[in-house]
């Protein structure tokens, strides 16, 4: 009992690692291919993109962290029974019902195309929401392919097929746009070819599961003879009450991006600029999005590997550990979220003209780019309220701070443009995380106690501000001529970076944020106190 009791522990951390590094090389992938397509397409190219890619985002959640993370949650418990006849009958199930929902949603969104790019104040994306409609046919095998694996606690074929899917769908992107625009079509026929990687990608998700399922051993068919336990509406009602339940939380940034999509373009039109320059101050605008995803990227790994960790420490009602982790996780959040807001900001410039070719736009993405500090906050807590058997939370917590987004986008975006729709961005963002916070406290009473850490993380954060100034003023001094081409502009950004990091890293770890014990327990932690030692050392002397 015991050794089987291990062995299945094990397993379940082997495949929540395969996950989470799937995860990881997924958000990296979905953030970093958009600033090569800005650099193809251009700003007007971009905003087309952008303007549909909630959309699509909305499939991708739904196919990977909703619809199977429960299925294969109902797939365990009926394999820990072996109830085969059960397992057969959900898996049935869970296709038809999400065929059902595609089905609808396609129609929807196909015939329905012109009406929704009208809602977004240009009839000419519909082309691309067509598109995007194919998606949603592949989703419900999508969705049971994985969950049927994640059951059967193999993830190997959902880590590949999410790798292969994102990888086929950048290629995609890429070809697409450059092929189209070389052979002299339009950005809005170059970002229709674009959005087709949604659906390459999907074909090749399928292509992949598809092989793993062939290479399964066969089931014992007298199994499947007996009468499953559970009923059909309590399949459908587990897969969308919990499904949505965590599609919604895993949506933060997505529907955020939703609202932008249906209100910055259209108010800025309506408010008196012309069409091609609101179109073209929306792509500047939508710049934002690539750069707050990829300083989430830690926040988002962390979240993925902390939900099973509280959930089993949870299980053994082991709540000194609990508070324990969440302590640790809500340091780690500040330091990582504050760290790269500030450092975003003081490198925005050089990294604009690095990554977008001209600095367009650099104060009102500074303004967008301390959301990072927030988003980083509410996905961490996000994960421990799951973990702690509270999914409904974050989601109606989110929910909330979508409509306040929405509200203020409409007061502040005909008065202030883009910086009003980057201060709605950051402020409902900073809303979600402070009440996700109040949520937790009266959960874990205890926990979040203890705010003297700050004090050193804004010394830190001053210390790496200060020095990344002396550092960009002293280069512009030394080669004023350089100081406006590409190439000039990289070499600031990225040696800004690593100086201002370095920085940033050395007094965090002299003001004693995190203890050697703790350092040891986050991903990197050893190099984290072989640093401390130096840095004691260093106060001997």
């Amino acid at each position: 009992m015991g050794v089987q009791s291990v062995e299945r522990s094990k397993r379940i951390w082997e495949g929540a690692f395969i996950l989470t590094l799937a995860g990881l090389i997924t958000k990296i992938l979905s953030a970093g291919y958009r600033i090569p397509y800005q650099n193809i397409a251009g700003d007007i190219g971009f905003y087309i993109y952008q303007q549909a890619y909630p959309i699509y985002g909305i499939v991708l959640v739904f196919s990977t962290y909703g619809f199977p993370v429960i299925i294969s949650k109902l797939l365990a418990e009926k394999l820990e029974q072996q109830d085969e006849a059960s397992v057969v009958k959900i898996l049935y199930i869970t296709l038809l019902t999400l065929l059902g929902m595609a089905i609808v949603l396609f129609s929807f969104l196909y015939w329905g195309a012109e009406v929704v790019a009208g809602w977004m104040g240009d009839k000419e994306l519909s082309s691309l929401i067509k598109v995007i409609s194919f998606s949603f046919l592949l989703l419900p095998f999508i969705s049971v392919f994985r969950g049927y694996f994640q059951g059967h606690k193999n993830m190997i074929p959902t880590a590949v097929s999410q790798v292969t899917e994102q990888l086929i769908r950048v290629v995609t992107i890429l070809l697409m746009s450059f092929i189209l625009l070389d052979y002299g079509y339009g950005v809005y026929e170059a970002g229709a070819g674009a959005i087709f990687g949604s659906v390459t990608g999907g074909v090749a998700a399928i292509s992949v599961l598809l092989f793993y399922l062939l290479k399964r051993k066969k089931v014992d068919q007298k199994r499947l003879y007996k009468k499953a336990s559970i009923h059909t509406m309590e399949i459908v009602k587990i897969l969308f009450t919990q499904g949505m339940t965590i599609c919604i939380s895993a949506l933060l940034l997505i529907l955020f991006q939703l609202v932008d999509s249906f209100t910055v373009y259209s108010l800025l039109v309506s408010g008196g600029m012309d069409e091609e320059a609101a179109k073209q101050v929306k792509g500047i605008y939508d710049r934002g999005q690539p750069l707050l995803q990829l300083g989430t990227i830690v926040a988002t790994s962390l979240a993925l590997s902390l939900v099973p960790l509280i959930a089993s420490a949870k299980a053994r009602n082991d709540m000194a550990f609990i508070q324990k982790k969440v302590d640790l996780t809500f340091r780690l959040s500040v330091v990582v979220g504050l760290g790269a807001a500030v450092g975003l900001a003081c490198v925005l410039e050089p990294t604009n003209i690095m990554l977008f070719r001209n600095d367009h736009g650099t104060n009102v993405l500074m303004v967008f780019g301390f959301s990072i500090l927030f988003t980083t906050l509410s996905q961490s807590i996000t994960a421990i309220l799951q973990g702690l058997g509270h999914p409904f939370i974050p989601a109606i917590v989110i929910i909330g701070g979508m409509l306040l987004k929405w509200i203020l986008n409409l007061l502040l975006i005909p008065t202030y443009e883009t910086s009003g729709a980057a201060a709605a961005t950051l402020f409902a963002f900073g809303v979600i995380a402070v009440i996700q916070m109040m949520i937790v406290k009266r959960k874990l009473p205890g926990v979040l106690g203890n705010w003297k850490f700050v004090y050193h993380v804004l010394f830190a954060t001053g210390a790496m501000a200060f020095v990344i100034f002396c550092y960009s003023w002293v280069l512009h001094h030394l080669f004023p001529v350089l100081g406006e081409t590409r190439t000039f502009a990289s070499f600031e950004a990225l040696s800004s970076v690593v100086i201002g990091g370095l920085t940033y890293l050395f007094f965090i770890l002299r003001g004693s944020v995190f203890t050697e014990v703790e350092l040891s327990e986050i991903p990197i932690g050893s190099k984290g106190t072989f640093f401390i030692r130096l840095l004691k050392r260093g106060k001997r002397i």
